[in-house]
């Protein structure tokens, strides 16, 4: 990369997390139990079982609210962030951070999500946390929903299916709003709203057991519906309250390429790609893709829409994009074509590209690529949200030497600049997992992606002393030069 390009002028460098990851603290000072914390670690659960975290049962789910063991249910006690923020913010300043994205455990405030009034507690926590950003010169940004939705509505309800749940989560938006707008300037509604395909659960407190028989994609596609809703309105409310507000949507980049030049592979890269522009179309342009409808109409599903919701999906659009992009894969239509995980998706192997040590092929050049297609797209500012490696960091006499990490880092950002200098509008950067926390995928701690290191395992054995690793002082330097100098 040629030393005369830098990154624009106050970009947003910084990191990535989320409260059920981190936080903890998970009965404490009132918060309701969120569908976080019903998934459970699974010790032995294959790198291409995406689905056992998540495909929960109602037994499952009984099961962890009269359970008394808490160390089987990892996301109850993430890194407690929610005691260390202080120290943690600190650390982030000490690297430069000009923005931290987290998230609102919506159940830390509405603990059922129907509650007659919010937990002030709740409210109390977060607003502490904003401020001690701030004290530090560092922008939240923050997402209001991140696999972290109360349980009571999965059970009451099943989840986003019922048109209630909108109310509840506008309500619940609302108040975040009104609270926080002298302190919050950027918001994101619902974090890689597609997964709801990959992890209904998680993503939206849906359970097949709580749907009719042969109901369970149209129920899917219903709470889908329901979210894009929600996000619309509080995108009209945030705009309404917070002056000056941006609020972004989010989407699982999932960049796809044919596995070979045969039309068939080509076709089938190009649908699988068109499926996955569908959730950001829908927040960018206010309506769903014709060929997204029709395809719903081949498949008997249908979407109950009230009168006014197209004209609410028209009127309150995102102001950015935003997105994470951890790597890519290929298509092909061979039945024998071997697939490797992803980000919980599995994809056709790319013999051109290395894979981390969980399966993920590694890809910066597809970053670029990503950017690009997305920019071309949408013609609205992008923000790379999530982006990171797993690894498993060894401490040596007290250092964590992470050159993997770096070159990783390294690798993305140039590419990233590249984008930029051909034009994309990127706002910032902020990578996932600054500080290690509990894995979203296998619940496991020992899958690390900060720069920061926790002594924690597993099983929650630990002093949850803080270390910074070689990538914290790289990191550090990058921001420092505003990439300038990735050395």
């Amino acid at each position: 990369m040629a030393k005369s390009l830098s990154f624009p002028q106050g970009f947003l460098w910084g990191g990535a997390i989320a409260a059920n990851q981190a936080e903890g603290a998970w009965n404490v000072a009132g918060k309701g139990p969120s569908v976080a914390d019903a998934i459970s670690w699974k010790p032995n659960l294959s790198l291409k079982d995406y689905a056992g975290h998540a495909a929960l049962t109602d037994e499952n789910v009984q099961d962890a609210l009269l359970g008394r063991n808490d160390a089987l249910y990892p996301k109850r006690r993430g890194i407690d962030f929610y005691h260390h923020y202080k120290e943690d913010i600190a650390l982030f300043a000490e690297m430069g951070f000009k923005v931290l994205r987290v998230s609102i455990a919506w159940s830390r405030i509405f603990p059922t999500g129907e509650d007659a009034e919010p937990n002030e507690a709740g409210l109390q926590f977060y607003e502490d946390l904003f401020r001690e950003l701030r004290r530090h010169h560092i922008e939240p940004l923050v997402t209001l929903s991140h696999y972290e939705m109360p349980l009571a509505l999965s059970e009451k309800y099943n989840g986003w299916v019922h048109r209630n749940v909108v109310d509840a989560f506008v309500r619940f938006s609302k108040v975040c709003f009104e609270r926080y707008k002298d302190l919050v300037r950027y918001w994101l509604t619902f974090n890689e709203i597609d997964s709801i395909h990959r992890h209904p659960f998680t993503t939206a407190g849906i359970r097949e057991e709580k749907s009719a028989p042969g109901k369970a994609k149209q129920d899917i596609y219903q709470g889908l519906h329901h979210q894009f809703v929600a996000s619309a309105l509080v995108t009209r409310d945030c705009h309404a309250i917070i002056p000056g507000s941006l609020v972004g949507c989010m989407l699982t980049k999932l960049t796809t390429y044919p596995h070979s030049c045969r039309p068939e592979d080509v076709e089938a890269t190009l649908k699988k790609n068109l499926e996955n522009y569908f959730y950001a179309d829908v927040q960018v342009f206010g309506e769903y893709p014709p060929l997204i409808l029709r395809d719903l109409e081949r498949r008997g599903i249908e979407i109950a829409m009230h009168d006014e919701d197209r004209h609410i999906l028209k009127q309150h659009t995102v102001d950015f994009v935003s997105f994470s992009y951890y790597m890519s894969m290929t298509e092909s239509t061979q039945p024998d074509a071997e697939r490797i995980p992803g980000n919980t998706v599995l994809g056709v192997k790319n013999p051109y590209l290395p894979a981390s040590e969980w399966g993920w092929q590694i890809d910066p050049l597809g970053l670029k690529i990503s950017l690009l297609e997305l920019y071309d797209r949408y013609q609205k500012p992008l923000f790379i949200v999530e982006n990171g490696l797993g690894a498993k960091d060894v401490v040596v006499d007290g250092k964590i030497h992470d050159d993997y990490r770096i070159d990783y880092f390294r690798a993305h950002f140039e590419q990233t600049l590249a984008a930029i200098h051909e034009g994309v509008e990127v706002m910032g950067f902020t990578t996932w997992g600054c500080i290690d926390i509990i894995s979203a995928g296998t619940s496991q701690m020992s899958k690390r992606y900060g720069f920061i290191y926790v002594d924690q395992d597993d099983e929650g054995n630990g002093s949850l002393q803080r270390l910074r690793k070689d990538s914290f002082w790289w990191y550090q330097r990058v921001i420092a030069s505003n990439g300038a100098d990735m050395n």
